[in-house]
């Protein structure tokens, strides 16, 4: 599934050794629709090539309590940049999410449009998306439905120290059916080149959910990171 939808946004996968990136593995406290302990994976990958920058990530979360599944989300997520400039880019998107216990059997989005990085120093990178798109949107009581939506987006990331890091990643995608939003707070606390200690909060929002299930859920994680 990852290889074919990196292709739709037409990437040619080469070898491995081009690719960098990073992994996380650890416990996670769920609060909100959930409240459980349980484990979550994630996996980033980045290829850059001429003017092109591609990227892969894959997390997944998963929780039992007395051999019952309790949490259980899939994200997959590819993008490629084109960059018009040293400072502007035109980005194509897409994202698959497969959440067993948000009322919604499935969401996909396909999205393009225009960024551009305010900050990008050795210390401090920032930088804004602004684009239009598709979701489709399976729900678990009843049907598809789909809609326009508007996609905004805003990375930061801060070096505070020669080991330490701070990141803040949102993720907003609206249409008339529902608007998704996702915030997801980072610290890395480097171990050595390879490996880091990483503190994680994210915060999830649908406008619209099913009767009897809340539009926001909270995670904090506590991970792992490998980088390669």
């Amino acid at each position: 599934m990852l290889l074919a939808t990196i292709g739709m946004i037409g990437l040619n996968v080469p070898a491995l050794a081009d690719w960098s990136g990073e992994g996380d593995l650890g416990m996670v406290v769920a609060r909100g629709n959930t409240d459980t302990d349980t484990i979550s994976a994630r996996l980033a990958v980045k290829k850059t090539q001429d003017k092109w920058e591609h990227n892969a990530g894959l997390a997944f979360l998963r929780s039992t309590n007395a051999g019952v599944t309790s949490a259980e989300r899939f994200q997959l997520t590819g993008q490629s940049d084109y960059a018009i400039d040293e400072h502007s880019y035109y980005f194509g998107s897409l994202r698959y999410e497969d959440d067993k216990f948000s009322g919604f059997d499935y969401q996909s989005s396909v999205t393009g449009g225009y960024g551009r990085k305010f900050i990008d120093t050795e210390v401090a990178t920032l930088k804004g998306e602004l684009g239009i798109g598709y979701r489709q949107t399976k729900l678990e009581t009843f049907g598809s439905e789909g809609d326009a939506i508007l996609r905004a987006a805003m990375n930061y990331t801060r070096n505070l120290t020669d080991t330490t890091s701070f990141s803040n990643d949102t993720l907003v995608e609206s249409g008339s059916n529902n608007t998704f939003a996702q915030n997801i707070t980072g610290l890395s606390v480097r171990i050595n080149d390879s490996m880091a200690m990483k503190v994680g909060f994210e915060v999830r929002y649908n406008s619209e959910v099913p009767v009897g299930l809340k539009s926001t859920d909270t995670i904090t994680t506590l991970n792992l990171n490998y980088k390669f």
